[in-house]
C-alpha cells in the first residue's frame, strides 16, 4: 500500500518592510503610545511585528503577513496626525474587505455623516432594508445588526418616509436571575431596551430624541406591548428576536400595517429562552425564507465591527461547536 502523503509545507513566513520616506513624527503617529497601534494590527491579522526605526519585520501566515504589510503602508500614509485605536480597528475591517465593492453603499441621513456599511454583508443588509417591507438580520454579536437597523429607521424618518419609529425587544433575562426590579413599568423594562436608546442618542442626539419621545414619534416598548396593535406608516425594529417564541414572532410580524417597514435582528447562538422552548427567529427563518417581499441577511464573523478579538472569539466558539441555541 502507498505510504501516507507528506505533510503540507508550512504557510508561515516573514517579510521585511521599510516605510518611506523616513519620518519620525509619522512613525510615532502610526505606532501609537507604547506601540499600542502595532499591537492592534498584530491582533487584527494574528501576526507578530517587530520594529527598528522605519524597518519592520512581519511574521505569521503568508496571506495575513501580506495584508498586514498593505495595512501598515496605508496607515503610514494617513499618519500625518495621531492615529487612535478606533481608527486602527476600523481601518483593519475596511482593509480586510478592500477587494469588495463597498463604495456602492448608500449613505444614511443621520447625525453621523459618514455612516455606511463597512463589509459586503452590511451593505447588502442596508439595501435589503431599503428595498423590502420586512428584513431579517441574523448573525453574531458586533456585526452592526441593531445599529444599522436603527440608522435606517432614522434615515427613513428624516426623509419623511415614515411617521414613527417603534423599537421593541422581548424582556428575557440573558442567563441571569435579576430578581425584583423596583420602580414603575418603564423603569422595569428600560434595562432591556437600553441598547436601543444608546443607538438613537448616537444617531440623532439626546435633545432631538427627547423631543420626539414627547411627540410620540419614537416609541420603545417590550414586545408584549405590541399585541393587538396595527402599526401604520411606521419603521418597526424587533431586536434580540432569538428570544421570542414562535407565537410571539407571528404576533409581531402580523402587526405590520400600511406604509410600514419592519426589521428583525437576532443571534441564534445566544438564545436565552427556558429550556425546551423553540426560538421564534429560528422558526421564522425556516418558514419565511421563500416568501416574496421578505429579505434575509446572514452575517458572519467577518462582519464583526468591534475589537479584532471579537471576531476571533466568535470563530473559536464556532469551531468548539458549543451553540447555545435551545433544542428544536
Amino acid at each position: 500500500m502507498p505510504t501516507d502523503a507528506p505533510a503540507a509545507p508550512s504557510k508561515l513566513r516573514s517579510i521585511d518592510l521599510t516605510l518611506t520616506p523616513p519620518d519620525n513624527a509619522r512613525l510615532a503617529n502610526l505606532c501609537g503610545v507604547l506601540d499600542e497601534n502595532l499591537r492592534q494590527i498584530e491582533a487584527g491579522f494574528d501576526i507578530i511585528i517587530s520594529r527598528r526605526g522605519e524597518h519592520f519585520k512581519l511574521r505569521g501566515d503568508a496571506v495575513q503577513v501580506q495584508r498586514a504589510a498593505q495595512a501598515l503602508r496605508k496607515f503610514y500614509e494617513q499618519a500625518t496626525s495621531a492615529l487612535d485605536v478606533a481608527q486602527i480597528q476600523l481601518g483593519l475591517i475596511e482593509q480586510n474587505n478592500a477587494n469588495q465593492a463597498l463604495n456602492l453603499a448608500t449613505g444614511l441621513l443621520t447625525r453621523k455623516g459618514d455612516l455606511h456599511g463597512r463589509t459586503p454583508r452590511q451593505v447588502e443588509y442596508i439595501r435589503n432594508i431599503q428595498e423590502h417591507d420586512i428584513t431579517f438580520g441574523i448573525g453574531p454579536a458586533g456585526t452592526g445588526k441593531t445599529y444599522l437597523a436603527v440608522a435606517c429607521a432614522v434615515d427613513a424618518f428624516e426623509r419623511q418616509q415614515v411617521e414613527r419609529i417603534i423599537l421593541t425587544r422581548p424582556a428575557v433575562e440573558a442567563g441571569e436571575r435579576l430578581g425584583f426590579l423596583p420602580g414603575d413599568l418603564a423603569q422595569k423594562v428600560d434595562p432591556y431596551l437600553r441598547p436601543l436608546y444608546d443607538a438613537l442618542y448616537d444617531l440623532m442626539g439626546f435633545d432631538r430624541v427627547a423631543k420626539l419621545f414627547e411627540r410620540q414619534c419614537i416609541e420603545i416598548a417590550p414586545l408584549a406591548f405590541m399585541r393587538g396593535r396595527t402599526l401604520n406608516h411606521s419603521f418597526i425594529i424587533l431586536d434580540e428576536a432569538q428570544n421570542t417564541t414562535p407565537e410571539q414572532m407571528k404576533m409581531f410580524l402580523t402587526r405590520i400595517g400600511i406604509g410600514a417597514r419592519a426589521v428583525v435582528t437576532g443571534d441564534v447562538t445566544q438564545v436565552d429562552l427556558p429550556r425546551g422552548h423553540r426560538s421564534g427567529l429560528v422558526d421564522a427563518a425556516k418558514i419565511l425564507s421563500g416568501v416574496r417581499g421578505i429579505a434575509f441577511t446572514q452575517f458572519l464573523k467577518e462582519d464583526v465591527v468591534r475589537h479584532p478579538l471579537v471576531a476571533r472569539i466568535v470563530d473559536a466558539y464556532e469551531h468548539a461547536q458549543q451553540p447555545r441555541e435551545n433544542p428544536q
